[in-house]
């Protein structure tokens, strides 16, 4: 007899195998098995694909909704995933006792929740726990001497988000696909759902917030002072001038006079360490420094975790309890190459605390290196991920940065110029993290009070104020996690699907744009079933989630409510389903024929029913005007200015009822007012 031990991955499950004793490995199938027999126990290890079950409708009809009779089935796409089931089944079948040893969070339980569930015939209550954060030999052995009842509360809460975006999403884009085959008999992949609707809500309203920005002049002033022949820049005190009469009048008072400094402050800016990863934290990061997708962050995050190189990287927590061992962890990074002299600045402290943040998790602690050697070559971006975790580790344990401030006042004809100086003082963490940090250097003459400076120079310069910037991936997921909307395992995953939808597209500068297709969605769902978008709902939701995992709140009640919400919703989608096909349908075609995101600017005076949007295409790069009626029929369209801001002003031609737009120019102050139709009789007179 022995123990069956269950992991999520196979690199996990050999990685275990290695750690309780001398394993001989079999494939049964093509899956591997691990036997390691040692005078403590007889285990028998192994291993998932990730899920081999997932939820099924089972009416097995794809024009069928609203569906709410789901199972739990065999995933049908992989025949790997067929062939593991049965080789754990078959293992099951002599195994006196069982443990479920897959990723410790909502996930992972799921995971083994299923196997031992469905494979094994009933086993999760009987199987016992194992719980760790590195995949180290040492924490291994310690997590099957300590073994514990699995977290009942963890699997339902996991169990019921499956069901409740299963719900959700099958449902909702089953009633979009039939919306648009019923307004023009047309297919297209789309595809909604209670984390994913709010996610693309949010990419919207700040494409409208930039589409709409009217940008208004300002000017900025600045000298060049000399003093003991060192040049140095000053900013005017207002850092933005409303009127070109008010700069010049400036520029005039000042030109030609020298200055007398009339301020000196000097101070000590102290920045502390930062704190250690969480999943979100190190996805953003990556982000900045290497412009990595939060996915494939995640991905190579959690390939150096089956590596044992870090831990567990789906965590929310930026604590990093004492328990892992900052020295031994420490001392170990020391041997690996690269790190030495900046380990040895560590050990030398008397005492090693580390700056930790706010954000805990009852499952995991921060991400951090294990001070295990990699075992073979990391890849050009797997070490630059691993290299990241291991100075942020260093970092927090940093003493604080110091920098010093030197602000200077400076009068000019009763006018004030404003410089600053900044020099380091003490790099203090940021030795541990370089080259992502640095302290900013500005230097400045020597000046004091009543010290006269020499007049280089005075410029003015026409600005104009700049709408918000676009989302990025790093920045949406921020935006997720600040609103509380999906967890820190998914939500790279919901922005990964807006992009494969062709919601979303990444535009020249690196931000996110909406396309054509999205705003059709978004504006479809606002317009007629607006609780689909709600990020207060979504947030409701994962709120009761919470409580199904403390055992405060029953699952069958949670997915009970969010089923009426839902059913409320699709009464409302299909009591209009082909007002919102007609507004999709020719998003759609537009998306198919590559033209880009629009924005509504007034009614169609043409055929009476669609929407003038502006839409900018992808293959010319040219903006024009067309109606959202397209594939009713209506082919009306108008050219647009090719330079200048356009502004919705929301008023219509009452010479011809076609809208009218300002247009603003970068190096005018004045907005132009024009109607988009080329053949209006206003353009004849």
């Amino acid at each position: 007899m022995y123990t069956l031990v269950v992991c999520e991955k196979p690199d996990a499950a050999r990685r275990i195998a290695q750690a309780l004793g001398d394993p001989k490995e079999s494939k049964p199938a093509g899956i591997s098995v691990f036997d390691v027999a040692n005078s403590d126990c007889h285990y028998k290890v192994c291993s998932a694909l990730g899920h081999l079950y997932g939820l099924a409708d089972s009416t097995k009809n794809r024009s069928v909704y609203p569906v709410l009779d789901l199972e739990w089935a065999p995933v049908d796409k992989n025949p790997r995933a067929a062939r593991a089931i049965k080789v754990i089944s078959e293992l099951s079948k002599n195994a006196s006792a069982f443990v479920h040893a897959c990723d410790y969070d909502q996930e992972g339980e799921v995971i083994g929740h299923n196997i031992l569930q469905y494979a094994c015939g009933g086993k999760y209550e009987k199987a016992l726990r194992a719980k760790f954060s590195t995949l180290t030999d040492e924490e291994i052995r310690e997590s099957f001497a300590s073994l514990e009842r699995p977290s009942g509360g963890l699997a339902e809460a996991g169990r019921s988000r499956h069901m409740l975006d299963f719900i959700y999403g099958v449902n909702l884009s089953r009633a979009l696909a039939q919306s648009l085959k019923m307004a023009s008999n047309g297919y297209c992949n789309l595809s909604i759902g209670r984390v994913q609707g709010p996610t693309l809500a949010f990419a919207v309203d700040r494409e409208l917030e930039i589409r709409l920005h009217v940008p208004d002049p300002y000017w900025t002033i600045a000298a060049q002072f000399e003093k003991n022949n060192q040049t140095f820049s000053a900013q005017y005190e207002k850092p933005k001038v409303g009127t070109l009469a008010e700069a010049k009048s400036i520029v005039s008072a000042c030109i030609g006079r020298d200055g007398t400094v009339s301020d000196v402050v000097d101070s000590k800016a102290v920045l502390g360490p930062p704190t250690p990863f969480n999943i979100g934290d190190l996805q953003r990061e990556a982000y900045r420094l290497f412009k990595l997708g939060p996915g494939y962050t995640l991905a190579i995050a959690e390939k150096l975790y089956l590596q044992a190189l870090i831990s567990y990287p789906r965590t929310s927590s930026q604590k990093l309890p004492p328990s892992i061992g900052y020295g031994k962890i420490i001392s170990s990074l020391s041997r690996i190459g690269g790190y030495g002299q900046l380990t040895s600045m560590l050990l030398s402290k008397g005492r090693l605390v580390p700056n930790e943040g706010r954000m805990t998790d009852p499952a995991h602690p921060a991400i951090y290196p294990t001070g295990v050697a990699p075992q073979q070559k990391l890849s050009s971006l797997e070490f630059k991920v691993y290299d990241l975790v291991v100075k942020r580790f260093l970092a927090t344990f940093g003493d604080p940065a110091i920098s010093r401030h030197t602000d200077v006042s400076i009068d000019v004809n009763s006018h004030t110029f404003k410089a600053q100086g900044r020099s380091p003082v003490y790099e203090g963490w940021m030795v541990f993290y370089k080259p992502h940090v640095r302290l900013e250097q500005h230097e400045l003459p020597e000046l004091r009070k009543g010290d006269l400076v020499k007049n280089l120079g005075i410029d003015m310069e026409e600005k104009f104020t700049q709408p918000p910037y676009r989302y990025n991936q790093a920045s949406l997921l921020a935006k997720m996690e600040q609103e509380q909307i999906g967890t820190k395992a998914t939500r790279a995953d919901i922005i990964a699907t807006l992009f494969k939808r062709n919601y979303i597209a990444s535009s020249v500068r690196g931000g996110i744009e909406v396309t054509d297709l999205g705003f059709a969605v978004i504006d479809s769902m606002r317009t007629f079933v607006p609780a689909i978008i709600s990020t207060s709902l979504t947030r409701s939701m994962e709120e009761q989630l919470e409580k199904v995992e403390q055992g405060s709140a029953e699952s069958v009640l949670v997915i009970e409510q969010a089923v009426d919400k839902l059913i409320e919703s699709l009464s409302a989608f299909i009591e209009k389903e082909v007002d919102i096909g007609a507004r999709i349908g020719n998003a759609a075609s537009s998306s198919a024929n590559g033209a880009q995101a629009a924005t509504m600017i007034g009614s169609c005076p043409v055929c009476k029913k669609g929407q003038l949007r502006m839409i900018k295409s992808y293959k010319t790069k040219k903006r024009f005007v067309g109606c959202s009626n397209y594939s009713g029929g209506c082919k009306a369209t108008a050219p647009l200015p090719q330079k200048g801001a356009i502004r919705v002003l929301g008023k219509a031609c009452p010479e011809c009822g076609w809208p009218i737009v300002g247009v603003v120019f970068a190096r005018r102050s004045k907005h132009w007012k024009i109607c988009v139709n080329m053949q209006c009789p206003s353009k004849k007179k």
